[in-house]
């Protein structure tokens, strides 16, 4: 998977259809807690499905270079955000856009800068750093009862998770529970992406992942 000079329109289909459907699963799933081993106040199911973003974004990124992976995140995030208020809420939809388009630009930047390093550290490093962003907006915006006004000013029901829960000890609002157990989840899942990206990577670019295997 050596890196394209050029591409054409029919390269977009695969990486935009993954990130659409990616997107739009995770805006679904986000609204369910985790209701297993006592996780639904600090767990929901959309921290399992959202990681697989950064993966895509990763390859894309990797096989064309930062400008069509930019291309990808900007119809990706138009896409998704339509499908977003079709399948969420105005409000969800608001906070995945907002979180969704500024996380994976901040994935394609890291990632670009440590494209070169050992081939697990851009991936792992972007996803990291896109994840704590992505965490960071969606779940504030979603969730936080300073947002609510965005619930009223659409004609909906306030859905803002501020209640308090036990936390450690304490008690914190329930959507900051839920959004540390979903960056918990997107740590973890930053690691298990990297098995698809190093298999596909060892398949498809063989040079570029010997070569940078061993590198510091």
């Amino acid at each position: 998977m050596p890196l394209k000079s050029a591409y054409s329109p029919s390269d977009f289909i695969l990486p935009v259809l993954a990130m659409c459907g990616v997107v739009a699963a995770s805006n679904i799933l986000v609204q369910y807690p985790f209701d297993h081993f006592g996780l639904d106040d600090i767990l929901t199911y959309g921290a399992f499905t959202y990681p697989i973003a950064f993966l895509v974004n990763d390859l894309a990124n990797r096989r064309f270079g930062p400008a069509f992976a930019r291309k990808v995140v900007y119809v990706g995030f138009a896409i998704a955000v339509i499908l977003s208020i079709w399948l969420a809420t105005p409000r969800i939809a608001i906070a995945s856009g907002t979180a969704f388009l500024t996380a994976q630009l901040l994935d394609i930047t890291v990632f670009n800068k440590l494209r070169q390093l050992t081939w697990w550290k851009a991936p792992f490093a972007s996803a990291i750093f896109g994840s704590l962003l992505d965490t960071l907006l969606f779940f504030s915006i979603a969730f936080a009862a300073n947002f609510a006004w965005i619930d009223a000013a659409t004609g909906q029901t306030d859905s803002s998770l501020a209640m308090l829960v036990p936390f450690f000890g304490t008690e914190i609002p329930l959507w900051m529970s839920l959004g540390f157990g979903d960056l918990m989840v997107k740590m973890v899942m930053a690691i298990v992406m990297l098995v698809p990206y190093g298999a596909i990577l060892a398949i498809f670019a063989p040079a570029i992942y010997s070569a940078n295997r061993n590198s510091r």
